[in-house]
């Protein structure tokens, strides 16, 4: 590739040589059937993909009833589910699509495009349904269960089974969340025939702007810029000590950009960044930690910050500028922390950077793929100070992307003084069409997991779950607010074990942040409701690191070679200050720059008061980041030398005044918020003397 002429040899011989194993390697953990270009399947799948992406590419053009899109969004999603997704894992399923296949694909589009095709009919009679109606329903919850399987795994389906089951047998339940019940036309219309259960917001989501984002990202890839983010994160970090590894948070950051998934983005920039950090020093457990604890957080960064996020914004009502704004606190420190740890782990390690003249040059590699920036930056703008709408941003961004894409081959070779032939001109429409491809066949899970979601957020609306969820959670944690906020992080881990981040926090939103909120005005703390939101989305992303499943601490340690158990027991460790995060943020909703809430109602955005004093949103970053890198110091046991028992609790000390300011006021009666950052900075400052006279001693009795 022209682009990327300055790259030393063995850098793009590697990509090279790991193309292929990184497609095996996530189609596998996946479950994807794949098909080579000679196969009548390939074709059909691509033809469905790409007629799915222009459909939800026009219905921004010209929108039509949400109910409908929703309807005819799912039903690509369960035509293409059926296609790609094998009833099993054996060779007699992967290598073609049965006759039985080909089945379940037609009674899934069948279902799904009945409430399109039947809408008026449907509307014209609410609640009063006919035979057919509660068959279509039936038959399309069962055909939806098993495509979640397929495409998800058991845990989801299982999880819908269980709450279709809590909706029909109400009466007999234990006598504590007895309730009474549903019958079946009941159950099936408000499940599927309504816009309360399968139907409903997720969805809703899903086909109104999460598919307009991960289109975007898919052709942000194909357009290059992964290859770009990856060199450009090793020519700015390559040299430095432990750089490979600080390169590989960098770039799994960017890919985050464009990928909604932990394993994806593992696999994606695991392939490349792990081989380096293990030749440079690391150990292959570690290496496979560092990639999976930065992929799994590249969900956290804005602007994208993956599926759930646009949930998120649904469910609360406000904009979703304001839910990157929120998170991009926590985010930063999250990810600049990560490099941190990198770093104290390459002093233990007594590693060096990676020599100069194996990386590519930094301003040749910034500036040949600067027009990838564009599009992003473009989006940013559109979002946050034009403040238009998701649907209205995307679009707008992927035009001017597929605009980039197709000018980007010619204006190459035009610069290198090439012949333009056909196939350059071309070569940016094929691109395009292989994004868009991509790009629908990325949202499958998605949207299947959300119409599964439909189903527990349906049951609620159905039987009143909420109300006896919260008597069961105050009941377990005796009213106390720090018990059930680490009971809600242990239901998100456990769950996000087994489902995908979109549908756990769907599942999380709809249980357990409601009750929450509630417990917590019961005991004194008035919090925004993003608070809440976010902090099990970002348990619910631990997950994919957390043993003993963490899926993406396997597929790194297959890409390391590295023992699965171990891997993802250190990549927990490296996330612990994630977890730390949550808690922060609940406690202190400035971090999320939200100074002040309606106390009538903290759930409504309208009444929050958000921070835009850009000195005082310096000070929030500025001192959450030191007490970040007081508690990654704490948790690796390692600042400029190795810390004994009194320096790692000192450093847990500094912690709570950095990010719990005006907490300690109280607590210590300190007067003002900005002594707490004083004290904080005084006790970072007297270890740092400490460890440099421990380490002047040190380095003198050696």
């Amino acid at each position: 590739m022209a682009i990327y002429e300055e790259k030393p040899h063995n850098i793009s011989q590697l990509e090279e040589e790991q193309e292929h194993e990184t497609e095996a390697i996530l189609h596998e953990l996946e479950g994807q059937r794949v098909f080579g270009s000679q196969h009548y399947e390939f074709w059909l799948i691509s033809v469905i993909a790409l007629a799915w992406s222009m459909f939800q590419l026009y219905i921004v053009i010209e929108p039509v009833n949400s109910t409908i899109s929703r309807s005819i969004h799912l039903s690509f999603g369960m035509v293409l589910a059926f296609l790609i997704y094998p009833m099993m894992r054996k060779p007699y399923f992967l290598t073609k699509i049965r006759w039985f296949g080909y089945t379940f694909a037609a009674i899934g589009l069948g279902t799904a495009s009945y409430i399109a095709l039947f809408y008026n009919e449907i509307s014209l009679r609410p609640g009063d349904y006919t035979s057919a109606d509660i068959f279509i329903a039936v038959v399309a919850i069962v055909i939806l269960l098993e495509a979640g399987r397929r495409v998800l795994g058991l845990a989801l389906s299982i999880i819908a089974i269980v709450f279709l089951a809590y909706s029909y047998l109400g009466p007999y339940m234990p006598e504590l969340i007895i309730h009474k019940g549903a019958s079946l036309n009941k159950l099936a219309g408000h499940m599927y025939l309504t816009t309360e259960g399968v139907f409903g917001v997720p969805l809703g989501v899903s086909a109104g702007f999460v598919f307009l984002f991960v289109l975007f990202g898919s052709l942000l890839d194909k357009a290059g810029a992964g290859e770009y983010f990856i060199n450009l994160a090793y020519a700015l970090l390559g040299k430095f000590r432990g750089g490979p590894a600080k390169a590989a948070v960098v770039a799994s950051g960017f890919t985050g950009i464009m990928s909604g998934s932990s394993i994806a983005n593992t696999v994606t920039t695991g392939t490349f960044t792990i081989p380096l950090m293990k030749k440079t020093g690391f150990k292959p457990e570690q290496a496979g930690a560092v990639e999976t604890s930065a992929s799994t957080m590249g969900q956290l960064m804005p602007p994208i910050m993956g599926a759930a996020a646009f949930i998120m914004a649904e469910f609360l009502g406000m904009a979703y500028s304001d839910v990157v704004i929120a998170a991009f606190i926590p985010a930063f420190v999250a990810y600049f922390a990560l490099i941190y740890i990198v770093h104290l782990e390459a002093l233990k390690l007594g590693l060096k950077g990676m020599n100069p003249e194996d990386l590519p040059k930094k301003w040749k590699t910034f500036v040949t793929g600067i027009h990838y920036l564009i599009p992003i930056f473009f989006l940013l703008y559109t979002l946050i100070v034009l403040r238009q709408s998701a649907a209205s941003a995307a679009f707008n961004a992927i035009m001017l992307l597929m605009v980039l894409m197709v000018v980007q081959h010619p204006f190459r070779a035009l610069l290198a003084k090439e012949k333009i032939t056909k196939e350059i001109m071309l070569s940016g429409f094929v691109d395009i069409l292989a994004g868009m491809i991509s790009g629908a066949k990325n949202m499958v899970p998605i949207a299947i997991a959300t119409a599964l979601a439909g189903i527990v957020v349906g049951t609620i609306t159905l039987t009143g779950l909420g109300q006896v969820l919260l008597d069961v959670v105050e009941t377990l944690a005796d009213g106390n607010i720090f018990a059930i906020l680490a009971l809600a992080a242990l239901i998100s881990i456990i769950l996000g074990m087994g489902l995908p981040t979109t549908a756990n926090y769907i599942v999380m939103a709809s249980l357990t942040a409601p009750v929450i909120l509630t417990l917590a005005a019961d005991n004194g703390f008035l919090v925004p409701a993003i608070a809440a939101h976010l902090f099990v989305f970002y348990f619910g992303i631990l997950a994919d690191v957390t043993p003993p499943v963490g899926l993406a601490a396997y597929a790194a340690a297959g890409i390391a070679k590295a023992d699965p158990m171990k891997t993802g027991v250190i990549g927990f460790i490296y996330n612990i200050r994630t977890a730390l995060l949550p808690f922060m943020f609940f406690f202190n909703p400035e971090l999320l720059l939200i100074s002040g809430i309606d106390a009538s109602n903290p759930s409504d955005p309208i009444g929050w008061v958000w921070i835009t004093n850009p000195l005082d949103i310096a000070v929030i970053f500025i001192t959450a980041f030191a007490g970040m890198i007081a508690f990654s110091c704490a948790t690796m046991g390692y600042f400029i030398t190795k810390t004994n028992i009194l320096e790692r609790i000192l450093f847990i000390s500094i912690v709570p005044f950095m990010f719990l300011p005006r907490i300690m006021e109280a607590k210590l009666g300190l007067g003002d918020h900005h002594v707490s950052y004083l004290i904080g900075f005084g006790v970072f400052i007297a270890l740092y003397l400490m460890q440099k006279a421990k380490m002047r001693k040190e380095t003198i009795t050696a």
